[in-house]
């Protein structure tokens, strides 16, 4: 009975807008549930795309880096290109030899080697700037003396070649720079000239052979005669007369 009056007491008020909600079909009270964020696979995507980066940035460098590096190889050790030089002397090629090893007379073995096979023309030799280079090379600094750089090179002993200014003070086409493994034509010469250099007489033993001085004049006294000799004419001086007497009058002893 209570109901039938709580529904007849409701319907007595007239209609309005909240007697008109739409229905949905949510019924009760709805949360919303976040979902999972996955936190290490963004972890994974970061490492994945450093270590890329890494890599080529490494390849980067070292590709920047070897384009920078003078060749270490020689000729004979790398492969031939197709714009290597063929070798080419060239008999009116200006050249310097530089001794850079303590081998003594081996620039001028090689400069007289050169000069007696009409390799190039000899303008300097003597010792290099230091004795303890380590490659023997032949050097040049004009793109139009490669082949003639590469004809002389090969008849050293197939030394390298490469392109510099490092030379350009000793005014030459072509600079020889011999250094410890040089092992082409000259050697032997280089030995020889020591060899008879050490053989030669010294300095003491021409003193030594120096002639006699007279203590009273000062004057170089005669070998033959032991007469002191006239500086002015060359003659001996007899002691008897003090005048100088001509050589060739005197009786043979």
């Amino acid at each position: 009975m209570r109901t039938a009056e709580r529904l007849d007491s409701r319907q007595a008020h007239p209609r309005d807008r909240f007697d008109e909600v739409p229905r949905s079909g949510r019924v009760g009270a709805h949360r919303f549930t976040a979902r999972p964020r996955y936190v290490w696979q963004y972890v994974v995507a970061a490492l994945l795309g450093f270590a890329l980066l890494t890599t080529f940035g490494i390849l980067a460098v070292h590709s920047i880096g070897a384009a920078g590096k003078l060749p270490t190889s020689s000729p004979s050790e790398g492969a031939a290109t197709s714009d290597a030089p063929q070798p080419e002397l060239n008999p009116d090629a200006t050249v310097a030899v530089l001794n850079g090893t303590p081998t003594p007379n081996l620039a001028t073995a090689v400069d007289q080697l050169i000069t007696s096979e009409e390799w190039g023309q000899i303008r300097f030799s003597g010792s290099a700037a230091e004795s303890d280079v380590a490659i023997s090379a032949v050097f040049y600094s004009d793109e139009a003396d490669a082949a003639a750089a590469a004809g002389l090179a090969a008849k050293l002993g197939g030394i390298s070649t490469y392109i510099t200014e490092d030379y350009a003070a000793y005014e030459v086409q072509l600079v020889v720079l011999i250094g410890a493994d040089y092992q082409g034509p000259g050697l032997e010469e280089a030995q020889a000239i020591t060899d008879a250099a050490a053989e030669a007489p010294s300095t003491d033993d021409t003193d030594a052979a120096a002639p006699a001085i007279d203590p009273a004049t000062g004057y170089e006294i005669d070998p033959a005669t032991g007469w002191p000799i006239d500086p002015a004419s060359g003659w001996p001086i007899d002691p008897a007369t003090g005048a100088p007497v001509d050589p060739a009058t005197l009786p043979a002893s």
